[in-house]
């Protein structure tokens, strides 16, 4: 049988790693409806085949699961509407466990769709159990299997579910359009927060993590990737094998499908692309990644997770990057700017560490993976590119997190990093830039505690290594910080009051403490002094000085922060804006999209007309939420919505569907600051124009500002 190598080692390569022990009980969850607090999910096994033809994933999962106490009455699993479960059962799990063997039925040539996967094992071994689907959420629903009475506690057994899921919020499918080549369907997944639920029935809660195993089979000519340590293609078969050989939240499998090709950019990376876009990915990362991954190492500890592959998605990807173990998931649209790309990127490599081998055990904390990660990014450029460029780009999102604070008021619930998460409520609403920056400020001020950020990285690597591939708490998070530097526990008979861990996890507003950020003033300095000038009197005395100052010179950030300044301001006075075009506008053109859209936005907030027919051939020419998105929500406010309507209608036919009903959306009616339609996320409502993790139209706000990983 020959298997040929399509990105990572082959499944029974290896000898399989011995099985973490057992876990404790996880915290309960109120965003899952599961009974995840009377089970221990040994393993998980997906048997999938994709039908592009009618967006319609079949399935086949298999939990191997272990009761905690004796006779449980039943298993109770997330779900969702868009799956239809077709059959439930339950057979004792085999001492060890099997290779995959789901059988896949093909129509004929008049045949109705064929029916899930066939499920691995003996037919005869398996009995059938009962099963009913109630309401959950408007994110969810609730699965209920009954199991046999006389199950004992700690003895593995398996609960075999066949379906299939239709229109799930976790699945996107893109026609051959929506893609650059044209000739392939595509289809992605996207867990974070709660989605995957609509994937697989599952304990959809970061407290659960477990190892997976997955065996695909997709049109021919398309490749399947998957978040996993170790995969082939059975090319007599016709089906691709996934193996996560470490224990994963179910938020993190995540799947891709289409025309990508690979390219190797260092000894243990490569890139995934469509054909047209390998050669600009390869260029753009060679050699870097390496280089980024080697500096995390140094910091914290050995990479756990074999390889880092980055694969690059359609613009219809509804955020910026996802940290998906193994496979880094990042928007093709990020490519044209080579400093957002790289910020984006080693974001999502810090997640390997925390996020992804340390992961929150609940939604009410993502601080604990976002606000770590972005203090190690931004420990990462410092190590590969200098203090002064780490404090610029921490000025441009601190900058955009005041901004947000602003138009939220000190005393928003949200701006807590302990936010208290209320049943019902869709937990990716939780996530907006006081989860990224607020908590990165929190982790810089541990690190001013201990008095080295060289003592604070050990502590860091420390943490990992006793945490790896678990869940935890803040307390856990504290309570070895405190352990780690004991003589801090000496300086307060109140420890907790006299450090203000307190104060910084429960009070809301800005943060309490923000870093030093002298040592970019070389870089920031030049961006408030431009400002000034545009805002000062008399303007050709101002004009003439700025125009002095040659921007095309300046780093992204820098032109992002100092537009991003203007926007603030804006609307300006007339002859501002006509000198501003008559300054930039031909400069900015040349420039990336990060750049551009900003330009464009404060064209749409001065209803400066004569640069307006830039603004249309940039939504004609953008599928991407992240920045068609913010120019809408601009356009629709004011005098300039017809205007709006009519680009949208010739453009509406290049867009993702889910993308379309967002502008509807906001075209007919307006949204509320921070709800996405379509994923019912929070945005980050950072720079007037940034698309966070899991954005969403409204308040003239954007996701671009946040490190989006989900």
């Amino acid at each position: 049988m020959a298997a040929q190598c399509c990105c990572r080692k082959a499944p029974g390569a290896e000898a399989a790693p011995a099985r973490p022990p057992p876990a404790p009980p996880p915290a309960l969850d109120v965003a899952s409806a599961s009974s995840a607090q009377l089970f221990r999910l040994r393993h998980l096994q997906l048997g999938l085949e994709l039908r592009p033809a009618t967006r319609e994933l079949a399935g086949c999962l298999v939990l191997e699961l272990c009761a905690l106490q004796p006779a449980p009455r039943a298993l109770v699993l997330d779900a969702h509407p868009a799956l239809r479960l077709h059959s439930a059962a339950f057979r004792r799990a085999p001492t060890r466990p099997g290779a995959l063997a789901f059988a896949f039925a093909a129509p004929g040539p008049a045949a109705p769709a064929p029916p899930p996967p066939a499920c691995p094992g003996a037919e005869p071994a398996c009995r059938p159990l009962a099963f009913r689907v109630d309401p959950f959420t408007d994110y969810g629903s609730s699965l209920t299997v009954t199991l046999p009475s006389e199950l004992p506690a700690h003895q593995p057994f398996q609960v075999i579910l066949r379906y299939t899921s239709t229109d799930a919020p976790a699945i996107w499918w893109l026609d051959p359009e929506l893609t650059y080549g044209r000739t392939q369907p595509f289809v992605f997944t996207q867990g974070h927060s709660v989605c995957n639920r609509s994937f697989f029935p599952c304990f959809d809660t970061p407290a659960v993590k477990s190892t997976y195993s997955a065996v695909v089979k997709a049109p021919s000519g398309v490749q399947v990737l998957m978040s996993a340590t170790q995969s082939c293609y059975v090319e007599e078969e016709g089906v691709f094998h996934f193996h996560m050989e470490h224990p994963v939240p179910a938020y993190l499998v995540a799947l891709v499908a289409g025309d990508l090709r690979p390219a190797d950019i260092g000894p243990r990376s490569r890139v995934w692309a469509e054909p047209c876009l390998l050669p600009t990915a390869t260029s753009k990362l060679s050699g870097v990644v390496e280089r980024w991954l080697s500096a995390a190492e140094e910091l914290y500890g050995p990479y756990l997770w074999g390889r880092y592959d980055i694969v690059f998605l359609p613009p219809s990807f509804p955020i910026v990057a996802m940290e998906n173990p193994c496979l880094t998931f990042v928007i093709s649209s990020i490519l044209e700017s080579d400093e957002f790309l790289a910020i984006d990127v080693i974001h999502e490599v810090a997640h390997s560490w925390f996020g992804n081998a340390v992961t929150n055990a609940t939604w009410e904390e993502m601080w604990l993976s976002e606000g770590l990660a972005t203090y190690a990014q931004r420990r990462i450029t410092t190590e590969t590119y200098g203090a002064a460029f780490t404090c610029l780009e921490t000025a441009f999102r601190l900058d955009a997190l005041h901004r947000q604070m602003r138009l939220l008021g000190e005393d928003s619930p949200v701006s807590k990093l302990q936010v208290k998460l209320e049943p019902g409520v869709n937990p990716s609403h939780l996530m907006n830039l006081f989860t990224y920056e607020k908590g990165y400020c929190f982790v810089y001020y541990l690190s001013q505690l201990c008095g080295d950020p060289q003592r604070f990285d050990d502590f860091l690597r420390a943490y990992v290594e006793k945490y790896k591939f678990s869940s935890v708490v803040a307390q856990d998070l504290l309570d070895s910080f405190l352990s780690f530097f004991p003589e801090l526990k000496e300086q307060s008979v109140d420890c907790r009051a006299g450090l203000e861990f307190e104060r910084w996890l429960n009070a809301t507003g800005p943060p309490l403490a923000e870093p030093d950020l002298s040592q970019g003033s070389s870089l920031t300095r030049p961006v408030e002094a431009l400002f000034q000038l545009w805002t000062a009197e008399p303007l050709d005395q101002a004009a003439a000085s700025a125009s002095a100052i040659d921007i095309s010179k300046w780093k992204t950030f820098q032109t992002a922060l100092f537009l991003d300044r203007l926007l603030d301001g804006s609307p300006l006075p007339r002859e501002v804006v006509t000198s501003l075009s008559e300054c930039y506008s031909s400069l900015l053109d040349s420039m990336n999209a990060e750049i551009r859209v900003r330009w464009l936005q404060i064209v749409v907030r001065n209803d400066y007309h004569p640069d307006l027919h830039k603004v249309r051939r940039f939504l004609e020419s953008q599928m991407s939420r992240m920045y068609t998105v913010p120019l809408y929500e601009d356009l629709s406010t004011g005098a300039l919505k017809p205007f709006a309507l009519e680009v949208f209608y010739e453009t509406q036919g290049r867009l993702h569907p889910n993308l379309r009903r967002t502008i509807q959306q906001i075209l007919s009616q307006g949204l509320s600051p921070g709800t996405d339609s379509d994923t019912g996320t929070d945005r980050d409502m950072g720079a007037p124009a940034l698309l966070l993790a899991d954005e969403a139209p409204g308040g003239g706000l954007s996701l671009r500002d946040v490190n989006v990983s989900a």
